[in-house]
């Protein structure tokens, strides 16, 4: 299933639609005709953001919810709101997320919150939103947004990398459950954003850095490889070209196959090893 693929009166919902990347694809699906519902848990923030989106489009069709999405109540009330507003939902976003940091031995309370919303949320999303999508038998696309950090689970800050290694793993399952059935017309997508500065990752700082992109430029980006059909949609960055991430990708996979140190790109005993690695990948590019 591809983004032209969508009925013209498609409808998009978007968690943690408020800000940063789900506001600019809030934005971008309303230019493309899509009417929106974005979720948000910042009453605040959502209520700016709708007068932002009544802007995009000579005349949006926009909604607006109070939605923890750690809460799976509150994911099924969402489905019928928007299904009794604009009849059902063909496009769902699942990219509510924070990262307020984390240690290993950290408090429980902290492990519980991230895991809640960037892994819970997604969970319970689609389990709220996916039966119905299916039922209608209209085209359709699931988005989980997850990150770089759950694939090569950097040192730092498990409790994230945890959550976004789940969403990675949920939506591998996703994608072959839906595949399964032939009247299914829904299909499910990873979209992997590299360094973007939005309010999650701004951590006090007013203007953005060089190395990061914008969340509209994420979005231009996930939209063509969602035309595409693609599952994995590994965003670059100003910093980060592909063909880093895939080195890194390749050797954190390769801990596994070689028997190397967990981590081991950061592990002294190979660190130099893992740069001799990208360098030869970069000779080949």
């Amino acid at each position: 299933m591809s983004f032209s693929d969508l009925l013209p009166d498609s409808t998009a919902v978007i968690t943690g639609g408020a800000s940063g990347i789900g506001l600019a694809a809030a934005r971008r699906l309303l230019q493309r005709g899509l009417r929106v519902c974005i979720a948000d848990r910042d009453a605040a923030r959502l209520a700016a953001a709708e007068a932002s989106l009544r802007q995009a489009a000579p005349r949006p069709e926009v909604m607006t919810a109070e939605v923890d999405v750690s809460r799976p109540e509150a994911l099924l009330t969402l489905e019928e709101q928007v299904r009794a507003r604009f009849g059902g939902t063909d496009l769902l976003m699942n990219n509510a997320g924070i990262q307020p940091g984390s240690a290993l031995f950290g408090p429980a309370e902290r492990w519980a919150e991230v895991i809640g919303v960037n892994l819970w949320g997604v969970i319970h999303g689609t389990q709220a939103f996916a039966p119905g999508m299916v039922a209608r038998g209209r085209p359709g696309l699931i988005i989980n947004t997850g990150s770089k950090q759950g694939i090569t689970t950097p040192p730092g800050d498990p409790a994230y990398n945890v959550s976004k290694a789940g969403v990675k793993a949920f939506s591998e399952a996703l994608a072959h459950e839906l595949r399964q059935d032939p009247a299914c017309r829904i299909t499910a997508h990873l979209l992997i954003p590299g360094f973007v500065f939005t309010p999650l990752t701004a951590q006090g700082r007013a203007v953005k850095p060089d190395a990061a992109w914008t969340p509209e430029q994420t979005v231009d980006f996930m939209l063509p490889r969602l035309e595409a059909g693609d599952f994995y949609i590994l965003c670059p960055d100003n910093d980060v070209p592909r063909e880093l991430d895939e080195m890194r990708i390749l050797w954190a996979a390769g801990d596994v196959v070689e028997n190397r140190p967990a981590l081991s790109r950061w592990h002294p005993d190979h660190a130099a090893a893992f740069q001799a690695f990208v360098q030869q990948g970069r000779g080949r590019s």
